[in-house]
């Protein structure tokens, strides 16, 4: 499988119990996650969409594999990332896309079942991101 999009995973302290999220302002809860551009790698494009939509930088701690959402042909690839520094509560970026949106960002708890506010595919992507954690990631 050739990866079409990158999903930076972001939890907020090294037992991974709190997962980066956003509202995005027409398409309910998501995770950071865009296209993988031609002869990018899928780890710089986690990184570049996590400083696109979120305003932070991070490094990859490990690559949690390949996801076939069976939707759209899209296969997302799962970056585990660190960042550069401690992220707030919650915080709004203005994100580039759509003409430039505010996306508002906060943390969801791991082990906590995503509400109906959440977009149905990230829904299916947390589960499989809950699947793949190893939760050693500092």
């Amino acid at each position: 499988m050739t990866p079409t999009k990158a999903c930076p995973v972001v939890f907020r302290d090294p037992a991974a119990s709190s997962i980066l999220v956003f509202r995005h302002p027409s398409a309910g809860i998501q995770l950071v996650k865009g296209s993988i551009e031609p002869d990018e790698l899928s780890s710089d494009a986690a990184l570049r969409e996590l400083r696109e939509e979120a305003g932070t930088d991070a490094t990859i701690c490990q690559d949690l594999g390949l996801w076939d959402t069976k939707f759209d042909g899209q296969i997302w690839s799962f970056q585990l990332c660190a960042t550069a520094r401690t992220l707030p509560e919650r915080w709004t970026h203005q994100c580039p896309d759509d003409g430039g949106i505010e996306l508002h960002f906060f943390w969801h708890d791991i082990d906590v079942d995503p509400s109906e506010d959440w977009h149905p595919l990230f829904r299916e992507a947390l589960e499989c991101i809950r699947s793949r954690i190893t939760r050693n990631c500092s």
